[in-house]
């Protein structure tokens, strides 16, 4: 019980601090994941050895990860399913699952049909959805064209990946466990209906749920709270990982409020980001072997490496390609494969079941979950480059970093110099023609991350 308390005052006090790093470290250029997921590992037993991966905070670890999956499978709209970019997104997501695949056959430390070969086969397809929403929401992008293509696409890179886990890693045949996963779906479904036909009856308990929303009772956070748990219970019933219970949940949330709930949005956000899910992080970060990612960096590189090759890529073709997409720019098309490319939690999913089916090393899954927490750095500042490309010449700076490499950071604090420049002129050159810089709603559509270059004859419209 001590060590329990001590390292969840530890927890606390990391994630107290990491925002507030984040905050001071310029133009914000590390995501607060980074932080939580180093600060982890630095307080880990591999390390200082102030926090430590006991049963109790294993378990609000496993909280936090469903929070982070309810979350983002609350996110998804049946358009990023259904939708002509969201059928793309689930054919792209099949050809990077044959790509990673074939890698992974040729690549001699795994073995493709095993459990550890399967799990990288999955790592490599994966895009980090949930971690990826409150970036481009801060980012303001999410309500543009850049946004809904990383949602069509991250969208079947969270989903598939979960239902592959369930289907590829079990040690059941495979025709039980597509049995349970029915049995499963069946009883999330009945989850669904319960409360929809409660609401159209309009009976008392539906009705008591919805007059203490906001009391002390707090009824609608308390439902939630049921349905999440209770689907990641069953979940591990079923011998499936919690994420599909943890997902399962968010879609039913979505199909409940289709038209969402601010109220309740705001309650379970507060839960979600002020404990469970920088919890997680901080956990996920304090399993890392800090000594075993020094010991092996051609791996971690080599997996970053991949990741592009495998999620990137094939996204990016596919948006070239697409007939509602191929007149999107090229720094467009990179900034949603970049953002794509962003993955962390379904790593850490798929590494913790290879390790626990003996198939993987501690070692080798510390690596990997280190190269997960490096995408989570690096493909956003590389798609904010991009998406910010027409301001400022990236072609150029790239130049520049081939040429004098050791000079990356002062190219790059040009670069945001040069950027912030172009962006001042636009808002003063709006302002002269009486616009305000945020009503210009049109702008995000039109071009890379919101911002637009103007021309010097430009008259501001």
């Amino acid at each position: 019980m001590v060590t329990d308390l001590v390292s969840l005052a530890f927890i606390a006090l990391i994630a107290f601090l990491c925002p507030i790093l984040c905050k001071l470290i310029p133009n914000q250029a590390v995501p607060e994941t980074v932080l939580l997921l180093g600060a982890g590992a630095l307080a880990g037993p591999h390390v200082l050895n102030i926090v430590q991966v006991t049963d109790a905070t294993a378990l609000l670890s496993d909280l936090g990860l469903a929070f982070l999956f309810l979350l983002a499978g609350y996110e998804i709209s049946p358009k990023s399913l259904t939708g002509a970019e969201g059928r793309r997104g689930a054919a792209t997501w099949a050809v990077t699952f044959a790509i990673a695949f074939a890698v992974v056959v040729a690549w001699p430390s795994f073995s493709a049909l095993n459990v550890d070969g399967l799990a990288v086969a999955i790592a490599l397809t994966t895009t980090a959805l949930g971690t990826l929403l409150p970036i481009l929401q801060e980012r303001k992008l999410l309500d543009t064209r850049i946004g809904s293509e990383i949602l069509a696409y991250g969208t079947w890179g969270e989903l598939l990946p979960v239902l592959a886990m369930t289907l590829l890693l079990s040690t059941r045949a495979k025709w039980e466990t597509m049995l349970i996963l029915l049995a499963f779906i069946a009883i999330a479904l009945l989850a669904a209906a319960v409360p929809k036909q409660a609401e159209r009856l309009g009976g008392w308990l539906y009705r008591f749920v919805v007059e203490n929303a906001n009391t002390n009772a707090q009824m609608l956070v308390r439902t939630v709270n049921l349905l999440l748990i209770g689907l990641t219970a069953i979940s591990a019933l079923f011998d499936l990982d919690i994420v599909l219970g943890a997902f399962a949940a968010g879609f039913i949330m979505r199909y409940l409020i289709p038209d969402g709930n601010p109220t309740l949005e705001m309650k379970h956000s507060a839960m979600a980001y002020g404990f469970f899910i920088p919890l997680f992080f901080i956990i996920s970060g304090a399993k890392i072997d800090v000594t075993a990612v020094a010991a092996d960096p051609e791996l971690l590189v080599l997996f970053i490496v991949l990741l592009l090759f495998v999620r990137a890529l094939p996204i990016f073709v596919s948006l070239s390609l697409g007939k509602t997409s191929r007149d999107m720019t090229v720094p467009e098309r990179l900034t949603v494969a970049f953002y794509c490319t962003t993955a962390l939690p379904i790593i850490v999913a798929v590494t913790t079941v290879a390790v626990a089916a003996g198939a993987m090393g501690q070692a080798t899954a510390s690596v990997l979950v280190a190269a997960g927490g490096i995408t989570v750095l690096i493909m956003p500042l590389l798609a904010s480059l991009t998406a910010h490309s027409v301001n400022a010449d990236l072609g150029a700076a790239l130049r520049e970093i081939r040429e004098q490499p050791r000079e990356l950071a002062h190219i790059l604090a040009e670069h945001r110099h040069r950027e912030r420049e172009l962006h001042r002129q636009l808002k003063a050159r709006l302002a002269a023609a009486g616009v305000r810089h945020g009503d210009v709603f049109d702008l995000t559509e039109r071009c890379p991350g919101g911002i637009c270059p103007v021309d010097e004859d430009d008259d501001g419209r």
